[in-house]
């Protein structure tokens, strides 16, 4: 069967810089602000030994629209979600759904509404 697999995503933001500090806060990492052409993006830090799929934050004035209710829905590998929803209202978003269990066997998820308004989520093995 053919394998089919995340390779990038893209998170749109209003407002770049509070899309930076969000994250970073919420995840203790740094991201990359990269400009090109009329684009601002900020990557999110990536090992490929670790394997999963890297992406950025990215602001276009014409090209990206936020939602909180619609469209693809991401979901952050962490080892403990519970860690990273904890930190989400300081940072400024809000969190949608508590840590709670799939699966015994697939694990725990949370989701959150990021400080632009959009939705992500974040899965973990405990």
């Amino acid at each position: 069967m053919k394998s089919v697999s995340v390779q990038w995503f893209e998170i749109p933001v209003q407002d770049m810089d509070r899309a930076i500090s969000f994250y970073q806060e919420v995840f203790e990492c740094e991201l990359s602000k990269q400009v090109i052409d009329d684009f601002q993006m900020a990557w999110f830090p990536f090992d490929p030994e670790q394997g999963g799929a890297s992406g950025s934050l990215v602001y276009h004035q014409e090209f990206y629209e936020i939602s909180p209710k619609a469209g693809v829905l991401v979901y952050f590998g962490v080892d403990d979600c519970a860690v990273e929803l904890s930190k989400v209202e300081a940072a400024g978003g809000k969190v949608e759904i508590p840590k709670r269990m799939i699966a015994p066997d697939i694990g725990y998820m949370g989701v959150i509404i990021d400080s632009e308004g959009n939705r992500v989520a974040f899965h973990s093995n405990r």
